[in-house]
């Protein structure tokens, strides 16, 4: 079997020039560029590079990017204000809270700080319990992500059975949603599927799988189901290279198309970023 491999490159700058060509318009009928204001408690490397990265693809687009970035000594209340003050800013359209936050701070409760219709990660109680009942509105990033590189393969999803390996309710939990929405017959493994000893069946089945574990190599490429679509969302080191959660090369000779990892979900996961901020633009506008 021929297998395609859904390079998140290509399908990333697919979807940039979809963002410009949005913004472009924004701006021409508002006189404001689309905004995202990013919040940050402290400075952190690893933050410091995706921001970077962030700022740099939001400008390549035609999106300003303001970074407000407060002292480590800061405490949640101080964080929740500047959140406030983001919420009642027209001319900021998206927030987005960068994480690991100090550990004291209480995160779900932060995040539901953000308002929802500036909420571009998806990631408050509003957003995800819209997703949770079907109802049109932003995903979080990875997930609309998965989603969207699922539908370059144009195969027709109707009744065709997903699996999603992963509960998380950023990833797995969404994601889940969204094809349900699609009408696919859809299910999720997690640690109870392990304990039940269903997992391996499960994911035999699945004609789209998407893991999303955090484990590498979970899945060997032998469960794969012939001519499956495979997303695979993991990052993780081992002996010294980045693999995913799925045995790539075995896997490869299984699926009709499949995610490198490197190389797969996460260029994509920046642009939805990037297009949720857009929507949430748009929307304030109306």
């Amino acid at each position: 079997m021929e297998t395609t491999l859904l390079l998140g490159k290509s399908i990333a700058e697919k979807i940039k020039t979809e963002i410009t060509l949005e913004a472009q318009s924004f701006l021409k009928q508002t006189g404001l560029a689309p905004t995202l204001c990013a919040i940050q408690v402290g400075e952190e490397a690893a933050s410091a590079l995706y921001i970077k990265s962030q700022k740099r693809a939001a400008e390549s687009c035609g999106i300003r990017h303001d970074l407000i970035t407060l002292p480590i000594t800061s405490s949640e209340a101080d964080l929740v204000k500047e959140i406030g003050k983001a919420n009642q800013n027209p001319k900021v359209h998206g927030v987005i809270i960068q994480t690991p936050l100090p550990k004291t701070f209480r995160a779900d409760y932060v995040l539901d700080q953000i308002h929802p219709d500036k909420d571009v990660e998806a990631v408050t109680t509003s957003n995800l319990g819209r997703l949770g009942m079907n109802k049109s509105g932003l995903s979080p990033c990875t997930a609309g992500a998965c989603l969207r590189m699922i539908e370059e393969t144009k195969v027709d999803l109707f009744g065709k059975e997903a699996v999603v390996v992963g509960s998380s309710k950023t990833v797995g939990l969404p994601i889940f949603l969204l094809l349900v929405g699609k009408k696919m017959t859809s299910m999720i493994c997690h640690t109870g599927t392990f304990k039940a000893g269903t997992f391996e069946s499960h994911v035999r089945r699945a004609d789209v799988l998407v893991v999303a574990a955090g484990k590498p190599n979970l899945v060997p490429g032998s469960w794969v189901k012939e001519g499956s679509i495979v997303i695979d969302v993991g990052i993780n080191q081992l002996d010294g290279k980045t693999v995913g959660d799925v045995e790539f090369e075995s896997a490869k000779q299984r699926a009709a198309f499949i995610t490198p990892v490197p190389g797969g979900v996460g260029p994509v996961t920046v642009m939805m970023l990037l297009k949720n901020l857009v929507a949430c633009a748009e929307k304030q506008r109306t």
